[in-house]
Order: structure tokens, then sequence, then C-alpha cells
């Protein structure tokens, strides 16, 4: 544990992406190969699941210190994160343990199957044996919610700097239904040691956000069309099966069964990228019908009559079981053509229709009609360009409509976690009805570092009441919040929730009585609900 302990230092210290690859890289060519096997697992979000309840690992730690449990709450409350203020509060560790990471993943194993008092000595005989560093990281692991700022694309390169294996084969390795439970760290990165390819997707390629068209140079370059607002999919036809994945490399497909029939009209060795979309009377429907399928894993009938699904395909990465990803897009996109046109209106697959543009003026023009077709606004990508792992600046942007806007006021503020633990990030607001203020949104993301530390200041000197770690504050600060989206929604007291809120400005010129109000919710929802 000591080793994954320094590692875990050494990218938590830094924002540099070369440290964090160079630290990665160290690390993946000395560690263990079952501790670095479950260091891509944990980094790549495959967690052990939830040893213990957070209440129980409270008691105990307090107990163990010698605490009140109103102590314990307050420190809490300082610090912001459950598994460091119990590292911070139990006495020093009596003995020292030298086990390595993959022990104590395997000892999480063994507590969840003890009854509750064998479990609690098991939990407090390990704090007794690793010091803070070490401590902190095992409780994240017990209470599930380990978590580490180290994106996919980061590993990826630090595992092939590693490994000296190419980024594209290491980043296609990572993908797909694994654990560590299931495969070893040869089987997983070694050559000659090939794994179960039936099911296993492509890494999928990410846009960059537009801000002025002229940066894409000659328009002639680029391809475009509209950025569809559902659930990002790659389905995979292969040895007569189906399977479908989302972006979060989630295997989604008893969630859409209506995507099996794809096997009718498409040879096998095919892979698709595009997205799901809710589709009725040729159009899409919005991606609040959608939403009721995340998350299930069975659907009901009624269900899938009311918001059956299609994808909407706008990229071919594997034709007769051949990866084709390098292949210019313009070529991809041809064969993409030729593989669906003339489809009929019972197969669940659509080709994203191409925007018609000569000018920078006409794709303007179109980015203003995408919300009136369903969309969020346009995607461009280079005819020259390859189908890319992550996310690369330049080949492929995406021009969103600007987001629907509400003027509101901060009511309720809550501390945010890891390095943000001591300031106030996660907000709740309101706007008026009548002489109310209604909440009817929280959002956290929006605000400079700067912004953030000066709203901490404030909230701790305008706190009406606490509420655990939330504090009610005077209703004096307005922000603009911006939002992708607004559905009805009746287990809110607003009847609406939004989608993908965000602060979009500090409305630091605005007073509380010019906020909006709930009937401009309500108009909204009206005409984009």
């Amino acid at each position: 544990m000591k080793d994954f302990a320094a590692l875990y230092a050494r990218l938590d210290q830094t924002t540099r992406t070369n440290a964090k690859i160079a630290a990665l890289a160290d690390y993946f060519r000395t560690a263990p190969d079952a501790d670095k096997l479950w260091t891509v697992a944990l980094f790549s979000g495959r967690r052990p699941r939830r040893t213990i309840t957070a209440t129980s690992l409270r008691d105990w730690a307090a107990e163990k210190a010698g605490l009140p449990l109103w102590l314990f709450e307050e420190s809490h409350g300082v610090v912001g994160d459950l598994s460091e203020t119990i590292s911070l509060i139990l006495p020093p560790a009596t003995r020292e343990s030298d086990q390595p990471l993959s022990y104590w993943i395997a000892r999480l194993k063994e507590l969840s199957a003890l009854p509750e008092a064998e479990r609690r000595q098991g939990i407090l005989d390990a704090w007794d044996s690793l010091p803070g560093p070490e401590r902190f990281l095992f409780t994240k692991l017990l209470t599930g919610s380990f978590r580490v700022g180290v994106s996919q694309t980061l590993m990826t390169k630090a595992l092939a700097q590693a490994t000296g294996l190419p980024e594209p084969e290491v980043a296609h390795r990572l993908m797909g239904d694994w654990s560590p439970e299931t495969t070893t760290w040869a089987r997983l990165l070694h050559e000659g040691e090939a794994r179960d390819d039936t099911a296993r997707p492509y890494p999928f390629y990410l846009a960059y956000q537009l801000d002025t068209p002229e940066d894409l140079g000659n328009p002639t370059d680029w391809f475009a069309e509209l950025k569809w607002d559902g659930i990002r999919g790659q389905l995979i036809l292969r040895e007569g099966r189906h399977h479908l994945w989302s972006r979060g490399e989630d295997l989604i497909t008893d969630r859409f069964p209506e995507l099996a029939r794809a096997i009718d009209w498409l040879p096998h060795g095919t892979v698709l990228d595009g997205e799901i979309l809710a589709w009725a009377d040729d159009r899409p429907m919005t991606f609040n019908a959608l939403q009721p399928r995340i998350g299930r894993k069975t659907v009901p009938k009624a269900l899938l009559a009311s918001a059956p699904v299609v994808l909407m395909a706008y990229d071919l990465l594997e034709q007769d079981g051949h990866d084709i990803r390098l292949t210019p897009f313009a070529e991809r996109r041809q064969r993409l053509d030729a593989l669906l046109t003339d489809l009929p209106p019972e197969a669940p697959l659509r080709l994203s229709p191409p925007v018609r543009f000569e000018t920078l003026d006409d794709l303007r023009a179109a980015r203003l009609r995408a919300r009136e077709e369903g969309a969020e606004g346009l995607m461009l990508k280079r005819l020259a360009s390859p189908y890319g792992n992550g996310r690369k600046k330049g080949d492929w942007w995406k021009w969103k409509v600007d987001p629907l806007t509400i003027d509101a006021v901060m009511v309720y503020a809550q501390a945010g976690s890891g390095r943000r633990a001591n300031l106030f990030t996660d907000f709740t607001f309101a706007v008026k009805h009548g002489n109310e203020l209604v909440p009817f949104t929280k959002a956290y993301s929006g605000l400079t570092d700067a912004e953030f530390r000066q709203i901490t200041a404030w909230v701790n000197k305008h706190t009406v009441q606490k509420f655990g770690p939330v504090r009610q504050v005077e209703p004096a600060q307005v922000f603009e919040i911006g939002f992708e989206g607004i559905q009805a929604s009746p287990r809110h007291k607003s009847g609406v929730a939004l989608r993908f809120p965000r602060m979009l400005r500090w409305r630091k010129d605005k007073p509380v009585d010019e906020i909006d109000t709930l009937d401009t919710l309500k108009d909204l929802l009206a005409a984009h609900g």
C-alpha cells in the first residue's frame, strides 16, 4: 500500500499533465502486476463495492478516537471528507503493515462477508496497522467512494510509456467489461495474450467546444451535422450477437432492446458510433422521454411503447471485421452512407443527415435552427480526420447553441469535496413566486477558484441556519444560471427540473428584486420542455 499511497500523493500534489503522466509511468514500471492491475481498475472507475456504511465507520472511528459524535461531525464539517476526517482523528498506528494494494483489496472482500462484530474488529485492526495516508486510502476503498483526478487519456499515455505499447492499442485494451477478478495484467495489456474481443468497444472520440467558426479555416475542409441530444452509444455486431456501450463504458444492451433488430439489416463485423434517441413521428423526442431508460436494467412494455429508440449513426468504426478508424472521415462517411441508405422505416437505425453549407454564415444560421430540430447545436468534423482516442483538439468540434438562462438567488450553500473541501461550492437557487422564494435547482460549476473563495467568505458571514453540512444563507447573491433543457417534475416544489445547470455569471450588479419568477420557468417549460 505504501507505493500506491506515494503515487496518490504525487498525483494529488500537481495539476501538471506531464507530472501526472511521469508519476503513473514510474509506478507502472515498478509495482507488482496485481497492484498495477488494481490501480488501472480504480483509476478507470472499476471500484470495489462498498464494504460498510458511512454511519458505522463514523461511529467506530469516533469510539476508537474517544470523541463524542457531535465533535466528530463538527470535524467532518471542517475537513469536508469522511475518510480524511477518520484518518486524522484516529490515534497513530501501533504496528506497521507492509502489505501491497492487492492484499487490502482482497481484505475488503473478506470483511464484507463477516458478521458485523468481526467486520468492525477487522476494520479497527486495519486502521491500527496503516499510517495516515494509507489509512485514508483504505477508508476510501471501504466506502466505495475512491476517486482520483486522472483521465483515461493520461492513464493511457502513462501505460504506453511504461509498457512500450502504442497509445491507441493501450486505449483499446482498456475498454470493455473487465475487472481484476476476471483478467490478469498480462492478459489485459501484453501482446500475444488476447482477450475475447466479441463485445469489446473502441475508445470514443470526443469533440472540443468551438467558440467561433473562424477557427475552422477553409469551410470546404469540413463536414457538418446536428449535435443530437441523446445518449452516445457504440453498437457492436459480431459473431451473431449485438452489444451496446455507452460513452462511460457501461454495457447498456438490455436497456434498449429495439436495437437487437439491427442484426436483421447490417452484416456482422460492423461497429457504429452514434446517438441513442427516443424517436417518434420521424423526429427525435426530447431527452426527457429518454431519461426514464437510464439506470434501468429492464424496460417495461409501456415505456417501450411511449419512447421507442433508434440509433442515429454518424460514424463507422469497423466494417467486415476490420478496424477502419484510421481511414479518413470522408471515406468512413461514404461507407456509412452505403451501409444505411434505403433501410426500411422499421429498422432501429437512422443516418445522421449532413448539414449543407458553403460559408461560415451558413453554419451560423444552421446552428441557430438546431434547437428547433431537437438538437443541441452542430458537430463539425474535418474530412481528412481519423477516428481518434479521447478528446483531441483540432479535428472534431461541437458548436452548441447558447444555453437557456434564468436569474436566481442563492438560498443554500454546501462545502465541496477533495481540494475544495474548505470552500462552499454547491449551491441551491430560488426564483420568486409572489412573496415567496421557491428553490428550483442546484449548481456547483461555473465559478473560478477566486470567486468560490469570495462566496465562501460571504457565506461564513451571512449564514442564517445550519442543517448538518448545509447552510441556509441570506437571499442576497444573484447568479445567472444556464441549462441545456427543462422538464416537468412533480418531485420538485417548483414543478420543474433542469438539465446540466451551471453558474454562468455571479450577478453582483443585479438586486434580488429583479430575479426571474416561477412563471418565467414555466414559460421556458412550455417552449422547450
